[in-house]
């Protein structure tokens, strides 16, 4: 049995203590490499930098051997997941009392303390019936009953439980549509592990080989893309098993990244652009105006179907964005797309935007669920015109940047000038991203050459 469990177990018990042969040093404790009497008077980035570095317990104990005083292993027992100065402090507080009655009452780590521990916790189990402990004590033990289940579950803890907890926790740090694709690549990375009968097994005994080899799997199924994302989802999983000492490692990250080519909408010609418009007014209005909202204000679908109508500013002319990047997005209602929309006045302001049919129209789904509506719906518009896959309703967005792309440099402005000016268009949030952006959609094309290759 380990230390840190030992210790954790006494805690709550009270030992009779003896005196021994000094054969140890006085437990100690290290926060951080700064005076804890002195932390009043830290500034907070001191404060931050202490509390970024692991704290424990550690002592010294005389090797038998040599006779010399040997620092022993460091004691954290989870003490480092507590975010605050004062319940780390008073954990490791507790860990230092509870060390010191260990090593008076005959803890050796250079023998067997098998002995030790009956006799401690079978005396301690029956005084503790009637034996009250003070109001700090029982803080003190709740803070460290908080920890046990990590620290017992570290080297034992089942697939299953690890998958369980890191879903738990993930509920709660991610979105809901990123939770939603993470759940969905761990599960099936979880049939894997039951088809290749490894479920039944503790979380440490899957291995880089093991990930290696189901990862090759996902991409013989499917793409190169689609391994990487199912690599990042696992190794985020690991990385919080590690974080809580439930894994000692997350080795995930130590496996590649493929290389993969994107994939790319192709900007519509401006017959297809004026055809798919004009086709789409009489077989679908309501998705053509979802689709202005791409074409106009540059917006992602999935951003189209977050809006309320309360986001939309008529009389200032502004839409308010929950967008990718930052909470609120505000971005310019342009007149071309204002004149397209119906009256909102009459329409209630917590309703979203986009109804299946209507602007305002009560619609009880998932966005995701939206997005995928119209998304089909489009399809049925590509269909008509015998467009391929690279063609989406994404491409408006590509179509209409390079449309006030070129319009800023047919009026004479410079690329730096133009590219300036359409920034806050287009939401980007550096000039670099802007350029590399509007050089994968061949925004801008050099002038017939040919003059150049005449003899």
């Amino acid at each position: 049995m380990s230390l840190s469990f030992l210790l954790l177990r006494t805690v709550n018990a009270t030992v009779n203590v003896f005196t021994m042969k000094m054969n140890y040093s006085e437990p100690k404790i290290y926060t951080g490499g700064v005076d804890i009497s002195t932390w009043s008077k830290l500034t907070l980035q001191e404060k931050k930098k202490a509390m970024s570095k692991d704290w424990f317990v550690y002592f010294s104990f005389r090797n038998p051997e040599t006779g010399k005083l040997v620092k022993q292993n460091f004691i954290k027992a989870g003490a480092n997941k507590l975010k605050t100065k004062k319940d780390r402090y008073a954990f490791l507080k507790t860990m230092q009392q509870s060390l010191l009655e260990l090593l008076q009452y005959g803890f050796n780590p250079y023998e067997d303390n098998s002995a030790l521990e009956e006799a401690i916790f079978s005396d301690a189990t029956q005084k503790s019936k009637n034996k009250a402990t003070e109001k700090q004590q029982e803080s003190n033990s709740k803070a460290i009953e908080q920890q046990q289940p990590t620290i017992k579950e570290t080297n034992a803890t089942s697939i299953l439980s690890a998958f369980e907890f890191t879903l738990d926790l993930k509920a709660n740090m991610m979105n809901k549509n990123s939770f939603v694709q993470y759940k969905s690549r761990i599960g099936l990375f979880e049939k894997w592990l039951k088809e290749k009968t490894y479920f039944d097994n503790p979380i440490t005994f899957i291995t880089k080989k093991i990930i290696i080899e189901y990862l090759n799997d996902v991409l013989k199924r499917t793409s190169a893309r689609n391994r990487n994302n199912s690599r990042t989802d696992i190794a985020s999983m690991f990385q919080l098993l590690e974080d809580n000492e439930i894994v000692k490692e997350n080795f995930v990250r130590k496996i590649a990244v493929l290389k993969t080519v994107p994939k790319r909408n192709k900007t519509y010609t401006p017959k297809q652009e004026k055809d798919i418009y004009e086709y789409m007014k009489s077989e679908d209005p309501h998705l053509l105006l979802f689709v202005k909202f791409i074409s106009y204000s540059i917006l992602r679908p999935i951003e189209i179907c977050r809006l309320k109508i309360a986001d939309i500013d008529v009389i200032d002319k502004k839409i308010y964005v929950k967008a990718k990047n930052k909470p609120v997005q505000i971005k310019r209602l342009p007149t071309i797309l204002l004149d397209s929309l119906p009256d909102l006045s009459l329409k209630d302001p917590k309703a979203f935007l986009f109804g299946r049919f209507e602007i305002g129209e009560d619609w009880d789904a998932e966005e995701t669920n939206k997005r995928n509506e119209f998304s089909k719906r489009f399809k049925k518009i590509k269909e008509h015109f015998k467009l391929g896959t690279e063609f989406g309703m994404y491409s408006f967005k590509h179509t209409f940047i390079t449309k006030m792309y070129n319009s800023y440099r047919n009026q004479g402005k410079s690329q730096h000038e133009a590219r300036s000016m359409l920034m806050p268009i287009t939401g980007h949030s550096t000039m670099v991203a802007l350029e590399k952006y509007l050089r994968d959609i061949d925004a801008e094309l050099p002038d017939d050459y040919s003059v150049l290759l005449r003899k």
